[in-house]
C-alpha cells in the first residue's frame, strides 16, 4: 500500500499547510512524529504560523549549509517531487489518516500525563513548604508561651520578695519601738498592718544598675499597624525579624518581599551581620522600637 508523505498526512490530519511545512523544516525532515511534537509543543505561540525564512536562511538559521535543492527555491522542489508519486485510493488514504489520528491521540495523551506529573508535583512541593512555614508558627507559638510563663514566674517572685521586706521592715519598727519605750507598747496605738510607701534609709546603699533580662519591642510595618513582643535579652536580632515576617499578615501578589529592620533614634539600618548580634549588645535592652522597610533586591 503505498504512504502518504509526511505533509501530506499532516494536512489530512486537520493541521494547516503553512504550519506543517514549519514543522517538518524545523525538525530537519526527520518524520512525523518529530513534526507532530513540535506542532504540540508549540500549538500555543503566538508566532506558529508566521512563515519561515527563505531556504537560504532557514539553512543557516538551523545550523547547515543549505542543500542544492534549497537553493534551487520551491518550484523546482515541487516538481521533483511530484513525479512519479503513486496515487493512494480512498480506502488507503482513510486507513493511512486513522493511523495518524491515533498518533496525535497517542501523543496527547502523553503530553496530558506529563502536564498532570508536573502539577502533582508543583501540588507537593506548595504542601511542604505550608507545612515548614506551619511548623515554625507552632515553634515561634511555643517560644513565646514560653517565654511569657518565665515572665510570670519572675514577676511573682518579685512580688513575693517585695512582700517579704515589707514583714521584715514592720518587724524592725516593732523591735525599735519596744526598745525605745521601754516594752510599753500596748500603749500606744499600733500601726497598721498595711504600711504605706516606706521611705529610704540614709543608711541603705544606692541601688545597683539593674541587669535585665528581657526586653520589649515594638515594630511598625509599613502599612502604619504596628507588632509589640517580648524577647530575651540574650536573643539575637534574627529572631525579631522571624517574629516580623510571621505576624506582618499576607500581602496582594502572594509572595512576601524580605524585610530590613531600621533603629528610629538614632537612625541605624541592620545589616546581616547584625542579626547574629543578641539584643543586649545591640543596646535594645530594656525597650526599643524598630521600623520594617520593604529590602531592596539586590
Amino acid at each position: 500500500m503505498a504512504e502518504l508523505t509526511a505533509l501530506e498526512s499532516l494536512i489530512e490530519m486537520g493541521f494547516p499547510r503553512g504550519r506543517a511545512e514549519k514543522a517538518l523544516a524545523l525538525t530537519g525532515n526527520q518524520g512525523i512524529e518529530a513534526a507532530m511534537d513540535w506542532l504540540m509543543e508549540h500549538e500555543d505561540e503566538p508566532d506558529v504560523d508566521e512563515p519561515l525564512p527563505t531556504p537560504l536562511g532557514l539553512g543557516r538559521a538551523l545550523g547547515r549549509e543549505p542543500t542544492v535543492s534549497e537553493q534551487s527555491g520551491p518550484e523546482g522542489t515541487g516538481s521533483t517531487a511530484g513525479e512519479g508519486k503513486p496515487v493512494l485510493s480512498e480506502e488507503e488514504r482513510q486507513e493511512q489518516t486513522k493511523r495518524m489520528l491515533e498518533l496525535v491521540a497517542q501523543k496527547q495523551r502523553e503530553r496530558e500525563e506529563r502536564e498532570e506529573r508536573e502539577a502533582l508535583e508543583r501540588e507537593r512541593q506548595r504542601r511542604k513548604q505550608g507545612q515548614e512555614l506551619s511548623a515554625a508558627r507552632q515553634r515561634l507559638q511555643e517560644d513565646e508561651m514560653r517565654r511569657a510563663a518565665e515572665e510570670r514566674r519572675r514577676e511573682k517572685a518579685e512580688e513575693l520578695a517585695a512582700r517579704q521586706r515589707v514583714r521584715e521592715k514592720i518587724e524592725r519598727d516593732k523591735a525599735e519601738r519596744a526598745k525605745k519605750y521601754g516594752g510599753n507598747v500596748g500603749s500606744r496605738p499600733s500601726p497598721p498592718t498595711e504600711p504605706g510607701p516606706v521611705p529610704s534609709s540614709p543608711s541603705q546603699e544606692p541601688p545597683s544598675k539593674r541587669e535585665y533580662d528581657q526586653c520589649r519591642i515594638q515594630v511598625r510595618l509599613p502599612d502604619g499597624t504596628s507588632l509589640t513582643q517580648t524577647f530575651r535579652a540574650r536573643e539575637q536580632l534574627a529572631a525579631v525579624r522571624l517574629y516580623v515576617e510571621l505576624h506582618r499578615g499576607e500581602e496582594p501578589g502572594g509572595d512576601q518581599d524580605p524585610v530590613q529592620l531600621l533603629s528610629g533614634f538614632p537612625r541605624r539600618a541592620f545589616s546581616e551581620a547584625d542579626m547574629e548580634r543578641p539584643l543586649q549588645e545591640l543596646g535594645l535592652v530594656p525597650s526599643a522600637v524598630l521600623i520594617v522597610a520593604k529590602k531592596c533586591p539586590s
